[in-house]
């Protein structure tokens, strides 16, 4: 194939500024090159990784686009005849890297000779010239030319499932710019990500090349917020600080590729019938129409719909990033409360919000823990736990149940008391309160103590932190007018507006009496750390059931009412989400079988997060637990709305 063929360009949007008033001449600032080479759409950094001295005439055979050549950099010691099987393996571990970049190669060492050309693995040639510059990164290039300067290159991917609110680059001095570059897609977003290959992992950098997307409540220097508003979005300007939460990921070696849709002010909204401002995500799973939970939609959406993203990272106040785990087949941890500072992070309630990860890969959770949490996370990788042999279970279906969940649910609890040694109890949190609650709380039932704790918690605040200094803002700049907001939120603040000044208080007392009463009871810390909590508590995350986003609903309401999903929220402690398999069901959108996730959340003593990250892991190499993969299903397969009619070898109809 003719290179011109295989190698398309675009300006990929270079601002020409003109100041006509002052005389000077235009300021042209270049924000990057979009090209498609071999059917690829690539886009390359305006940010050069350092210079090669190079011959003008020594790449001619190389072909070019606006004076840039294809090259690859070959940092590590490898003879000529090692070349191939070098870049056969990169090719399988990056999805950058192509074939095509090795027309020519910067090899170190390659001192004495100018120009070879070993044989490639597919018959091709390379020229392989000696490497000038030690600093440079091993991987994917595009030299220039004129400069002998060398770009990074990123792959553009379509974000086919709307979980994005904007595609980030991150520069080299720590900061961020929307990414200037797009490729054909309907109502989406091009993402695009670095070659693996630049990153090498270290103790100091363990997320070295770990690709991240980031919910859009979390500030990033140089990036402007939405917090799902798009009144909030145009109002303020670009952030100029990080906050420490995704700094520490930065830090070590994280590549945030950009910022993810939340539901409004991270409130619980249903999709299509609550989303106005922004439209919802897609959950791939299933039918791929089913609602992917909230708030970290996009979170959600994104690691079951992408490969080439690692993690997303999410908040929990009462099942923003469990809710989008369970529904869409996925690992995701609610932590122990106050583990990381949340400065420069749009609040819901300062007493129950919490930062953590929607994630495919076990092991990397733990990582990615290790790494966010920092002194307050104690890691188990290294040592053998033991595991805690008390079992409760809230909630599960009996073994007569006909549901098409229970032989999933059961069995795992089964595989799981079998796998640490342990016994298994039903559990009725009302009846152990009424048997051993606090003098306090008096003849105060559970229900009845926090039937609105969790509601006045984010009403009030965020009434107080969000809406009343965004409202001000606003009508200062709007002549006197109130900005739009979705439903949800509205309702939620309305409720706390109803509220005396003295509820916030007496939802803190009753929230501390719950807590002290259950970390006592129920899941306390043991004095033995590979142990950590004195049990486990399982509850359903996901049933399997389905939640199409085409439903009507009725108005929304303050979230009221107290259940196992607000456990870990008023307790402080760890709550995890672990996908164990998936049921079919006939989807009334396709009038198919389709598969649909199912989920346990289990919950160990505040302060053993570790424990369960490792859990997790130890489960899933003794086959109990899936690690699921992107698609249409946890164990892959298309996702039906990205499935192609010429693959049936079927044309475009058309009618009149």
């Amino acid at each position: 194939m003719a290179f011109a063929s295989r190698f398309l360009f675009s300006l990929a949007a270079t601002l020409l500024v003109l100041d006509a008033l002052s005389g000077t001449s235009g300021q042209l600032v270049s924000t990057g090159l979009s090209i498609m080479f071999n059917d690829v759409y690539y886009y390359i950094s305006p940010y050069s990784s350092g210079k090669l001295v190079i011959s003008p005439t020594s790449l001619s055979s190389v072909p070019s686009v606006y004076g840039f050549k294809p090259v690859t950099v070959v940092q590590e010691a490898v003879t000529l005849s090692g070349i191939p099987s070098l870049l056969s393996n990169w090719t399988a571990i990056d999805d950058v890297f192509q074939p095509a970049f090795s027309e020519a190669i910067f090899l170190t060492g390659a001192v004495g000779f100018s120009v070879t050309k070993p044989d490639m693995a597919d018959g091709s040639s390379s020229l392989v010239l000696p490497l000038s510059n030690p600093t440079i990164s091993s991987g994917p290039y595009f030299l220039e030319m004129a400069t002998g300067s060398l770009y990074p290159v990123y792959r553009l991917y379509d974000d086919f499932a709307g979980a994005f609110t904007e595609a980030l680059l991150q520069t080299p001095s720590g900061t961020f710019q929307p990414l200037s570059a797009h490729i054909p897609g309907s109502a989406s977003l091009t993402v695009g990500v670095p070659s693996r290959l630049y990153f090498t992992k270290t103790a100091d950098k363990p997320l070295a090349g770990v690709r991240i997307g980031v919910k859009d409540i979390y500030q990033l220097a140089g990036v402007k917020n939405s917090n799902g508003n798009r009144g909030w979005y145009n109002l303020y300007p670009v952030n100029e600080v990080t906050g420490t939460a995704v700094q520490r990921l930065i830090d070590a070696g994280a590549q945030i590729v950009g910022s993810q849709k939340p539901s409004q002010f991270a409130n619980g909204e249903e999709a299509t019938a609550d989303w106005v401002d922004y439209h919802s995500p897609f959950n791939p799973r299933g039918d791929g129409y089913q609602d992917p939970s909230s708030s970290s939609s996009g979170a959600g959406a994104s690691i079951a719909s992408y490969e080439w993203l690692d993690v997303a990272l999410g908040s929990d106040t009462g099942g923003s990033i469990r809710g989008p785990a369970g529904v869409q087949g996925l690992f995701g941890n609610r932590p122990s409360h106050g583990l990381v500072p949340l400065d420069h992070v749009m609040p819901l309630s300062t007493a129950l919000d919490t930062p953590g990860f929607l994630i495919r890969d076990p092991a990397l959770w733990d990582i990615a823990n290790s790494v966010l949490y920092g002194d307050n996370y104690t890691s188990l990788a290294d040592v053998t736990p033991k595991y805690p042999t008390t079992i409760y279970t809230v909630g599960f279906p009996t073994n007569s149940s006909s549901s098409l969940a229970a032989p999933i649910l059961n069995n795992f609890v089964d595989a799981l008391a079998r796998f640490v040694g342990g016994t298994v109890s039903a559990l009725t949190l009302e009846d152990v309160w009424k048997a051993s609650r606090p003098p306090a709380a008096g003849n105060t039932t559970l229900s009845q103590l926090l039937n609105i704790t969790y509601a006045t918690f984010i009403s009030k605040e965020q009434t107080a932190l969000v809406r009343d200094p965004f409202y001000a803002d606003y009508a200062a700049v709007h002549d006197g007018r109130r900005p739009f907001v979705d439903p949800t939120p509205l309702s939620r603040w309305a409720f706390g507006d109803s509220l005396s000044d003295s509820a916030l208080d007496a939802a803190i007392s009753n929230k501390t009496l719950f807590m002290d009463w259950f970390n006592t009871q129920i899941l306390s810390l043991v004095n033995e750390p590979v142990q950590c909590s004195s049990g486990l508590l399982l509850y359903i995350g996901s049933s399997g059931g389905q939640s199409p986003r085409n439903r009507y609903f009725s108005a929304p309401s303050p979230p009221l009412g107290f259940s196992t999903g607000r456990i870990s929220g008023m307790a402080e402690c760890p709550d995890s989400v672990y996908p164990l398999g998936q049921i079919s069901a006939k989807s009334s959108i396709t009038g198919h079988e389709e598969w649909f996730p199912v989920a346990v959340d289990i919950l160990a003593a505040k302060g053993c997060d570790g424990l369960l990250a490792r859990l997790a892991k130890d489960l899933a190499a003794a086959g109990i637990l899936p690690v699921p993969e992107v698609g249409g299903s946890i164990t892959g397969g298309d996702i039906l709305m990205k499935r192609r009619a010429e693959e049936k070898g079927l044309r475009m109809r058309y009618i009149g």
